[in-house]
């Protein structure tokens, strides 16, 4: 059943958006300063758009964050957990962390050590990876299946605030006044808007499913019974706290109908965005466009696109349903790919400019709240961190990976940045197929495995 206008609009008055939607912020802050921006940083000192396109590949642990998110699921942290809980305390320790890392990423020089940059950029996406997958959870974890549209749309909001407004165009405006490494140390400091909501918000209460205990206490009672281990109770121990860790999660997730399928379409579903993202900022520099206009463009107007976009993704997810609003938004996705391609055989026409980017956010923002809300879905509360994490992972495994080969695309299409954009809008098509069979076969079932406490 479908949730009626007011009840919809009501969702966003509930006090934890307000959390999620600054933890969101947190989410979003560091990844212009190891994407976009520093695309422009490197472009500006001389690096050349195929070792531009290849430091895509620092953004791997966004990638295989699944590998360790069983520990955020069943590894308490000394101290931090009895006092914050699973979630908040893991959340904390990484947005710490975080702070370290792009204040040490505002001491190097690209110009002088590229090789320093890049593994300053590993530490931040490492940190920033394993918060995703704590914030993640939190989300999940705290707001019933219903609301999980809205919840999107609070994180998005919160990550284009955070991504976009303050470390994207709030970052360009201070390297344009105080150059590339006090932008960087600024931004360090603005971490602590996720630091506050954490300490200032309630750990999520919620427990598995009886159906779910059940499945994993009949293994863990086996491992027990083993004489070998019978004998090594410290080995029991570890074997039977590394089944429900590790395996329990990903044995859970293949009993679901059509779990391949799934699996496969989270893979290929947003490989499009992601060419497009990862040179973006290279084209409009090469179009002739300054850092101000950039700012002015991509990050304010687009931000309000995003914004505007992201408030119609919630409304359609919660009107429409994840999969038809997901199907929807990502045809209209691929289509606003093509309005770059209009830019780049324009040239520098500022209004072409202006309804690329709004049109691209617009629609981007739709896409996103739907895909989130759809990935959400999927996950059993018992293992909220490492089913969502291992579902992101797949879409931004194939999203880093390919993305790192558009610098050579352009580069093997000599600059010919229209033809790489008509690829793109291409290639984003190519999941709505799969979405189809998904829809007609699989359909939504709201099969969140969780009872309250």
């Amino acid at each position: 059943m479908r949730a009626s206008w007011r009840e919809t609009l009501e969702t966003y008055k509930d006090r934890r958006m307000l959390t999620i939607l600054a933890l969101g912020f947190s989410s979003g802050l560091p990844a212009p300063l190891v994407f976009s921006n520093l695309s422009i940083w490197l472009r500006d000192v001389g690096v050349s758009r195929t070792e531009i396109g290849l430091f895509a590949l620092v953004a791997t642990p966004y990638a295989i964050n699944f590998l360790w998110a069983p520990l955020l699921d069943r590894l308490r942290l000394p101290w931090l957990t009895a006092r914050l809980g699973r979630r908040r305390s893991w959340a904390l320790v990484t947005q710490l962390g975080l702070v370290a890392a792009i204040l040490f990423l505002a001491t190097t020089d690209p110009s002088q050590n590229l090789a320093v940059v890049a593994l300053g950029c590993v530490f931040v996406t490492f940190l920033s990876a394993t918060q995703d997958i704590a914030i993640d959870a939190y989300r999940i974890d705290v707001l019933e299946p219903q609301r999980y549209g809205a919840g999107s749309a609070a994180t998005i909001w919160g990550w284009h605030l955070g991504g976009t407004l303050v470390g994207g165009a709030g970052g360009l405006y201070l390297a344009a006044s105080v150059g590339w490494n006090g932008a960087y140390a600024v931004l360090a400091l603005a971490m602590g808007v996720g630091i506050a909501a954490v300490l200032l918000s309630p750990e999520p209460a919620v427990r598995p499913s009886a159906e779910t205990l059940a499945a994993e206490e009949k293994v863990t009672s086996w491992l027990r019974s083993r004489p070998g281990l019978a004998r090594w109770p410290t080995l029991g121990q570890l074997c039977t706290w590394g089944y429900g860790a590790v395996v329990a999660p990903f044995a859970d997730f293949t009993r679901r109908r059509g779990w391949l399928l799934i699996l496969f379409f989270v893979f290929i579903f947003k490989l499009g965005d992601a060419l497009l993202g990862r040179m973006s900022g290279v084209f409009y520099r090469e179009m002739g466009f300054g850092l101000t206009e950039i700012a002015h463009v991509s990050k304010v107007y687009g931000l309000a696109a995003n914004f505007a976009g992201v408030a119609l993704g919630g409304i359609l997810v919660a009107r429409m349903g994840q999969l038809k609003a997901l199907f929807l938004s990502g045809f209209l996705t691929a289509a606003t790919n093509l309005t770059y391609a209009w830019l780049a055989v324009s040239g520098k026409s500022m209004g072409v400019f202006i309804f690329a980017v709004v049109s691209d956010n617009f629609t981007t923002g739709l896409v996103t709240v739907a895909f989130v809300a759809y990935l959400s879905g999927l996950c059993n509360v018992a293992y909220t961190a490492t089913h969502y994490a291992l579902l992101a992972s797949l879409a931004n495994l194939a999203r880093i990976w390919f993305s790192a080969s558009a610098g050579a695309m352009v580069d093997h299409l000599d600059g010919d940045w229209s033809t790489f954009f008509v690829f793109t809008a291409f290639v984003a098509l190519l999941g709505l197929p799969l979405l189809l069979i998904i829809m007609k076969r699989f359909p939504e079932k709201g099969a969140r495995h969780a009872i309250p406490p």
